[in-house]
Parts: C-alpha cells; structure tokens; sequence
C-alpha cells in the first residue's frame, strides 16, 4: 500500500422501514441527528468520505454535505445495501480502500474508524474492529476487494466478501461500545 488513506464510505441509503422513515434526520438527545453524527464520525476520522443515499432524499443529502461528506445519490437503492456500497465504491474506484460506516450508528468513536484505517494502511486485507468479542462496525476493506464490492446487491452489504475471508480479518480489538450500537427504533434514540 502506498500509505494513502482509505476512503469512508457511509452508508445512508435504507428506507428505515422499522423506525417508520427518515431516521437518520432524527434527532439524539444531544440534538444532532442520527446521519449527520455518523458523518461527523467519518469525516473526523478520515479526510475524504463519501455519503451513499436515495435518490429524492433531498434533506439528508444537504445535511450530510454540509459536514463535508461527497453525496452519492445510488439509483439502485431499493436493492438494498449491498447495491449502495457498489455505488460508493464506484464512486472512488480509485481508493486505496475503503472504510465502510452505516449511518444509523452515531455512537462510533472516531478512534475506532481510524483504527480501521490504519489497519487497511497497514496492509491488512480486511480489518473490523470487535468490542467485548463481538465484531462491530466500520469495516474496511482493501483495494483487492475492490472488484467483489463492485459486484455486490441485495441487502446483505458485504458479508460475504467477509466470510470468504474471516481468516484473514485483523480483528481490532476496541473499548467501543458504539461499534456494535445502531438507531432501529425511536426508542434506540436515547443516549
């Protein structure tokens, strides 16, 4: 690797169907909402992060511009996030990898995301960082994935390019406990 940064990519494509809709424009108790801490997150973490949402969703598109996220509007959205993270990594084919982050988990520690990508700097091929045993969020992936992210829909994201290569993930171990928090419900709102 040529010690560049991997790009952030931040998945804000889903239709939120469990919270009832426009969940991550929901406010956290400290009155940010749910998308714009995930990109804050991102973006004090790594200096070039791309923001995956649906085409029409005009407010969370300028919400998560104006903290410094490029938005990728994915036509394919509906297919589910596998199709989103192809069209961020499409985006920036010519990353020297990327990080991915779901925008529905504000609690990730900067820390943690740079962890992940100094990891994939580092030479690792796959690295996700795990809190108390459990693996959690973001994960990243070098640029010899590229291809098998590209490939990718459905709503399973990137599980299996994982899975077909759990031996080689540099596990991260990390005291997160945002690593494994998601925003499913209203109730999840509470801090």
């Amino acid at each position: 690797m040529s010690g560049a940064l991997p790009v952030g990519i931040l998945l804000a494509a889903g239709a939120a169907r469990r919270f009832g809709g426009a969940k991550l424009l929901a406010a956290l108790p400290d009155g940010a909402p749910v998308g714009v801490a995930s990109c804050r997150a991102m973006a004090a973490a790594l200096p070039c992060t791309i923001a995956v949402v649906r085409p029409g969703d005009d407010a969370l598109a300028a919400a998560l511009a104006a903290e410094g996220a490029t938005v990728v509007r994915c036509a394919r959205a509906d297919e589910g996030m596998g199709a989103s993270l192809a069209c961020g990594v499409a985006a920036s084919r010519d990353a020297a990898g990327w990080v991915v982050a779901l925008a529905d988990m504000p609690w990730i520690a900067p820390r943690t995301i740079r962890r992940v990508a100094d990891a994939i700097v580092s030479g690792a091929s796959i690295a996700a960082p795990f809190h108390l045993g459990e693996r959690g969020h973001p994960v990243g992936f070098s640029r010899v994935h590229r291809d098998a992210l590209l490939a990718l829909g459905g709503d399973e994201g990137a599980k299996n390019v994982v899975a077909a290569h759990r031996i080689g993930v540099v596990r991260i171990d990390v005291d997160d406990p945002g690593a494994l928090r998601d925003v499913d419900r209203p109730c999840d709102l509470r801090g």
